[in-house]
């Protein structure tokens, strides 16, 4: 016997694929949806942790601009004070120059030359005076040159004759007018050689000693 179906099977079929058609697309939306959340907080959990790290570092940053700038402040004044014990050293140094360079005058004028003044700028010192003759200039230039210790770099500035009334009426005596600049040489200006907190001795002083004699054999006695 056959039997015969007349049920709308092919509707129902449909029906139920529609179902799971979009039963799918709900499910695929669902776990869409859930991925997107997951993903946003695991997003949002790195960014938070990344701005966490970026606040501490800029923290960090602003107390080492902090400790930059008192680093630059004692470095300025670490300078300041080295410039000033540097400046004190000068004057404790230099107190005594104008005595040794008077001295030196003393030493190096050779008779026969009239100092008229002294003026000294610095390290520089210009002599002005008057002298018999071109040859006593001449002298006092060689001196300072070759044997002066505190006296440097002669320059002669101006050596002109000049005509000066004597003693007795009538005569007349012809000198020379001349100028002379030197460079005052100072103390800490010596050898790069010579050991710190050493004093300069004088030319005359720093030739070596002579060596002493070898002592004699004692003489073989008589028998």
């Amino acid at each position: 016997m056959i039997m015969i179906n007349l049920l709308p099977h092919r509707e129902e079929r449909r029906k139920r694929r529609k179902i799971a058609y979009y039963a799918g697309l709900g499910v695929a939306a669902l776990a869409g949806v859930a991925i997107v959340g997951v993903w946003y907080l695991v997003v949002e959990q790195l960014v938070s942790g990344q701005q966490q790290r970026n606040a501490f570092l800029q923290s960090e940053i602003t107390k080492l601009d902090v400790q930059i700038k008192d680093i630059a402040s004692l470095k300025a004044e670490i300078a300041s004070l080295k410039a000033r014990q540097k400046a004190v050293e000068d004057l404790q140094i230099d107190r005594n120059v104008p005595v040794n360079v008077l001295n030196e005058l003393v030493r190096q004028v050779p008779e026969g030359i009239y100092v008229t003044s002294v003026k000294q700028d610095g390290q520089n010192l210009l002599v002005a005076g008057i002298a018999q003759t071109q040859a006593r200039v001449s002298e006092f230039l060689r001196n300072t040159a070759y044997t002066s210790e505190w006296l440097v770099k002669p320059e002669l500035v101006e050596s002109k004759a000049a005509v000066i009334q004597g003693a007795t009426r009538g005569e007349q005596k012809r000198l020379f007018d001349f100028s002379v600049r030197l460079t005052v040489k100072r103390p800490q200006d010596g050898p790069a050689s010579a050991p710190p907190g050493a004093v300069a001795r004088p030319l005359a002083t720093q030739a070596s000693a002579p060596a002493a004699p070898p002592a004699k054999a004692p003489a073989p006695k008589k028998a």
